[in-house]
């Protein structure tokens, strides 16, 4: 039977990609190890990993639930992400609880289709849970429609049909989260930095100017259940209002975060 509440066990939370390709400085099965112990201490849900060396390295040292894949490369194919049975067979040794393959709408080595090898993965692994790594809207309806378990955005932008995509793609997010029953996992160019570029504060208008741009990012993100606030200013503890503040933010005294937000 399928494990499926390992999906509760990571949803809201953030599960942190421990990689690094053979090419990469931090290449090393024990690095990778002490970066997911690092992210669980610090609060992830769950590791993405690559490669059974670094698996099972990583099992050793953290309990949180896991994403396997395999990076490899066909001449004959531009899919890397699990491409094959032989990847898929590896990965299920590990007792890895998801695996995620490259879901797109490109053939993989010896012409197969992606329905090709997924119909022969689930006929062989149907306990199996398995994540689609998809580009576009289209590709993550037809990955729920052919049977995996939880679709992510990990390979928008990295196919010639998404290129130039501005990444995270909240949209692409939004929109799938509203389209498939089954769990989405956002994936790719989520960190801080891109945030400031797309999204600036306007807080030298006001705590309301800088409260309702707050308001829009809220308002693009798929559905969630809390939200964590860090602000200045003395904060009501009752109302979740800012009690003082100085002219840091203008007018931010007085804002009513908590009913805004």
């Amino acid at each position: 039977m399928k494990n499926l509440d390992i999906f509760d066990r990571v949803r809201g939370g953030l599960i942190v990609s421990c990689q690094a390709l053979e090419n990469e400085p931090l290449h090393s099965s024990f690095i990778m190890s002490r970066m997911a112990v690092a992210a669980e201490m610090s609060g992830a849900v769950g590791i993405r990993a690559n490669t059974v060396a670094d698996i099972t390295e990583i099992r050793k040292m953290v309990r949180l639930p896991m994403i396997g894949i395999i990076k490899q490369i066909y001449k004959d194919s531009d899919v890397y992400i699990t491409p094959t049975m032989v990847e898929v067979d590896a990965l299920v040794e590990t007792g890895v609880e998801i695996i995620a393959m490259d879901a797109t709408n490109r053939l993989r080595t010896g012409g197969k289709s992606l329905d090709d090898i997924f119909h022969e993965v689930r006929n062989k692994y149907p306990d199996q849970l398995f994540m689609a790594d998809c580009s576009c809207y289209e590709e993550a309806l037809h990955a729920e429609e052919i049977g995996f378990d939880c679709v992510g955005t990990t390979m928008a932008g990295y196919t010639p049909y998404t290129q130039g995509t501005s990444l995270p793609d909240l949209a692409f997010i939004q929109k799938i989260s509203q389209a498939v029953d089954v769990p989405v996992i956002a994936e790719g160019g989520i960190h801080y930095p891109q945030f400031t570029k797309e999204a600036p504060t306007n807080a030298h208008l006001g705590g309301t100017a800088l409260m309702e741009t707050v308001q829009a990012l809220l308002r693009a993100l798929p559905a969630f259940e809390r939200i964590g606030v860090s602000t200045c200013g003395q904060v009501d503890r009752q109302t979740g209002g800012i009690r003082y503040a100085t002219d840091n933010v203008p007018r931010y005294t007085g804002t009513p975060v908590r009913s805004l937000l």
